[in-house]
């Protein structure tokens, strides 16, 4: 795979995000929401220096605003008729795959070193346990790379932006929930169901434990998801 060409897909999927409105939109909405939901627990509730308490609101948003992040990252190459021209060039479908979830990864960056706004704050209250702050930060980042890949198969299954949209939004409830929905079964089933959970796998991260077994998850979710990205890309190659 050449790098050169993943990243100049990159750098151009860069380009797109912050030469559109959407990207603003959805920053502007993560950051309204984060900021309204750490004033109710924080400034205004307990006030307990502890960056844990946001980080649930924080994977909350996230739920909401991947999906408008991704949902036009192959599905606009579709709408444009641009899709022809990638396929058709030496660029194969993962160098394009890669590059654009690279690019959603850095937004992602963007999103999660923003975010440390919030503790940074709390901090003037008092002392953060700082293993635990920097183990949760690494938990929701690969929670959110985790999610960009999710919403970047999504996107590939539709030239319709807004579809492609719900489709990744019904995908991550689906893992976000599966523990949930596993709750009727009983000992061994339950437990195996409940491995699949891609907010639960944060657990160990947010007691500032480093869980091998978590981070492999998230990997292995990332490249399942992009593998089945490049699959849909290569039927269309095919075609």
């Amino acid at each position: 795979m050449s790098v050169r060409s993943t990243l100049t897909i990159c750098k151009k999927e860069l380009q797109m995000y912050f030469y559109s409105p959407t990207a603003y939109v959805a920053f502007a909405f993560y950051f309204l929401l984060l900021s309204f939901f750490f004033s109710m627990d924080f400034l205004f509730g307990s006030r307990m220096v502890d960056a844990r308490m946001m980080l649930g609101n924080m994977m909350m948003v996230l739920l909401f605003i991947t999906p408008i992040l991704t949902m036009r990252l192959v599905a606009e190459e579709f709408r444009q008729g641009t899709d022809e021209l990638l396929l058709t060039s030496p660029i194969t479908s993962t160098q394009i795959i890669f590059g654009k979830f690279l690019a959603g990864v850095v937004v992602m960056l963007l999103l999660v070193v923003g975010s440390l706004i919030y503790p940074l704050i709390m901090s003037s209250y008092g002392p953060l346990d700082q293993p635990i702050l920097w183990m949760s930060y690494l938990g929701i980042f690969l929670l959110g790379s985790a999610m960009i890949a999710v919403g970047l198969f999504a996107s590939s299954l539709s030239a319709h932006q807004m579809l492609s949209g719900i489709i990744a939004f019904a995908l991550l409830l689906l893992l976000w929930t599966i523990d949930w929905l596993g709750s009727g079964l009983y000992g061994k089933a339950q437990e195996f169901v409940g491995l699949f959970s891609m907010p639960g796998r944060t657990a160990d991260f947010n007691k500032g434990i480093l869980n091998l077994s978590d981070v492999t998850f998230y990997i292995i979710l990332i490249l399942l998801f992009l593998l089945l990205s490049i699959q849909v890309l290569e039927r269309k190659r095919w075609k």
